[in-house]
C-alpha cells in the first residue's frame, strides 16, 4: 500500500482531483433540474462548461443565463468556488470544517498546489484564505447587490450579486447577463468593484496574507515573489489602461462614443480583466488588431502564483525581464530587488515560456486548418483560453467539435500545465556520473 501510494506523484493527484471534479459536474449539469424548462444540454456543451467552470475560464458554447435554471447556476458557481480555490485546497477546507485532520500526504499536495513556502505553515495558511475568502467576496456581493437592486427585484439582486462576485474573485468571467457586463459600462461602482474583486483574486493568497500581516502587526514581510508580483502587476494594470486607453480612443465602435469618464473606467476595468478574468463591458469583436495584440500579450502573462488566475505568471515574465537585463548589462547573476537568483530559477521560468509558447502555437496551427475565422480570432480564442481568461470575438459556440475538443483541452492544460511543468521541472534527478566535453555555439 504504502509503494502504491508513493507512485502518485503530487502532480498526478492534482490532475485526477479536477478530472473528478469536472465528471461530477458534468453529470449534475446534464440532470433535467439544472436545466430551464424546455431547454436541453448535450455532453460536449455540459462537458465545455464544467471544464470552463473548473478551469475559471469562463469560455462558453451556451447562453448561461438562458440555459441553466436558479439550481443549475448553483452548481455552475460551486464549481467555479471550487476551481478559483483549488480542488485540493476546497477538500482540505471541507475536512476541517468536518473537524478531519489533515494528513502530512495531503499538507504536501497543498503545498505544491497554493505554492507555499513550507509543509508545517500549510494548516493555517488555509484557515486563514478560507476566511479572506469569505471575507472579500462578501464584501464584493454586498455592494454588487446594492447596485442591482436598482434595476431588479430584491432576490434576483442578491442572486446576481453572489454570483458575481464569486465570478470575479475567481477570476472566472461567468455572467447572468448575456452580453457579459456592457450594459454597465456607466456603471462606476460595479465596474470598479469588480476589477477589485479580479485584482485581489489575481493577486494570490500569500501576497494578501502579507498585505493582512502587515496591517494588523505593522511589520511588512512581503517575499520576493510577492514583491515581484505586485510590481509587474502594478505595471500590467496601469500601462495596460494607458494602451487600451490610448489604442481605442478613437474607436467610433468602443471608446469614441463614450464620455471621459466611461472611457477611463472602461480602459482599467479591460486591462484588469484581460488578464485573467473574462469580463467585458465593449464589444470585444470591434477592437483593432492593435488591440487584440496586446491582449494576447496580457492574457498570456495571466495572473500571480498561488491565485485564481492562470496565464505564466507574472512572477515568470519578471525573472526573464531581469534576466535579459543582466544579461545586456554583463552581469553574471540575476539580480532582483537586491536578492539573487538561483540559475534553477531562471530554467524554470524559460521552460515554462517555451513550452507554452510552444503549445499555444501548435494549438493556433491546428484550429486555423479546421476553422474559417481569421487568424486574429482564432490567435485570441486560443491564447483565451490558454490563459484562462474567457474573453472572446464571438466565436466560441460556432467552433467544430473537434475545435471545442481542443479548447476544452487547452483551458485544462491551462490552469494545470504550467503547474504541472513546474513541479516536474523542480523534482531533483541524480547527476549524471558522466559528463561530456564541454563546447560553444554561436548565437544570433
Amino acid at each position: 500500500m504504502k509503494g502504491d501510494k508513493e507512485q502518485i506523484s503530487p502532480s498526478r493527484k492534482l490532475i485526477l482531483g479536477f478530472l473528478s471534479v469536472i465528471a461530477v459536474g458534468v453529470f449534475l449539469l446534464m440532470l433535467p433540474f439544472s436545466l430551464k424548462e424546455g431547454k436541453s444540454l448535450n455532453f460536449l456543451e455540459a462537458l465545455f462548461t464544467v471544464v470552463s467552470a473548473v478551469c475559471v475560464t469562463g469560455l462558453t458554447v451556451v447562453d448561461v443565463s438562458e440555459v441553466f435554471s436558479p439550481l443549475g447556476d448553483v452548481i455552475l458557481i460551486a464549481l467555479i468556488q471550487i476551481g478559483g480555490l483549488g480542488v485540493m485546497t476546497f477538500s482540505s477546507i471541507v475536512f476541517l470544517l468536518a473537524g478531519q485532520k489533515m494528513t502530512l500526504y495531503t499538507r504536501i499536495l497543498l503545498k505544491e498546489e497554493r505554492n507555499a513556502n513550507s509543509v508545517g505553515e500549510i494548516l493555517n495558511f488555509v484557515r486563514l484564505m478560507l476566511l479572506t475568502v469569505f471575507i472579500i467576496e462578501s464584501i464584493g456581493a454586498v455592494i454588487l447587490i446594492h447596485e442591482f437592486r436598482k434595476i431588479m427585484p430584491h432576490e434576483q439582486a442578491i442572486y446576481y450579486g453572489i454570483f458575481h462576485s464569486i465570478s470575479a474573485f475567481c477570476n472566472a468571467g461567468f455572467s447572468l447577463f448575456s452580453n457579459s457586463l456592457e450594459n454597465f459600462r456607466g456603471n462606476s461602482v460595479i465596474s470598479l468593484t469588480i476589477s477589485y474583486l479580479i485584482i485581489l483574486g489575481g493577486m494570490g493568497f500569500a501576497i494578501i496574507n502579507s498585505f493582512i500581516m502587515m496591517i494588523r502587526k505593522g511589520v511588512s514581510r512581503f517575499t520576493l515573489t510577492s514583491k515581484l508580483a505586485i510590481h509587474i502587476s502594478m505595471i500590467l494594470t496601469f500601462g495596460g489602461a494607458v494602451l487600451f486607453f490610448l489604442l481605442e480612443f478613437s474607436n467610433s465602435a468602443t471608446l469614441s462614443p463614450l464620455p471621459w469618464s466611461e472611457k477611463i473606467i472602461s480602459s482599467v476595468f479591460q486591462s484588469v480583466t484581460l488578464r485573467t478574468a473574462g469580463f467585458n463591458t465593449i464589444p470585444l469583436g470591434n477592437l483593432r488588431s492593435a488591440t487584440v495584440f496586446m491582449a494576447c500579450i496580457w492574457m498570456l502573462i495571466g495572473a500571480s502564483p498561488g491565485s485564481t488566475g492562470g496565464g505564466i505568471k507574472t512572477t515568470t515574465l519578471g525573472v526573464i525581464l531581469f534576466y535579459v537585463i543582466g544579461i545586456i548589462r554583463g552581469k553574471e547573476h540575476v539580480e532582483i530587488f537586491n536578492r539573487r537568483l538561483d540559475w534553477d530559477v531562471m530554467n524554470k521560468a524559460l521552460a515554462l515560456l517555451v513550452v507554452s509558447l510552444s503549445y499555444i502555437a501548435l494549438v493556433i496551427l491546428f484550429l486555423l486548418v479546421l476553422e474559417p475565422f481569421s487568424m486574429e480570432k482564432i490567435v485570441f480564442e486560443v491564447v483565451s483560453a490558454f490563459g484562462t481568461v474567457g474573453l472572446t470575438m464571438g466565436i466560441t459556440p460556432y467552433l467544430s467539435v473537434t475545435s471545442k475538443l481542443v479548447i476544452i483541452v487547452t483551458m485544462f492544460v491551462g490552469r494545470l500545465g504550467p503547474m504541472t511543468i513546474a513541479l516536474a521541472l523542480g523534482e531533483k534527478k541524480k547527476k549524471a556520473r558522466v559528463q561530456y566535453p564541454k563546447e560553444d555555439i554561436l548565437i544570433g
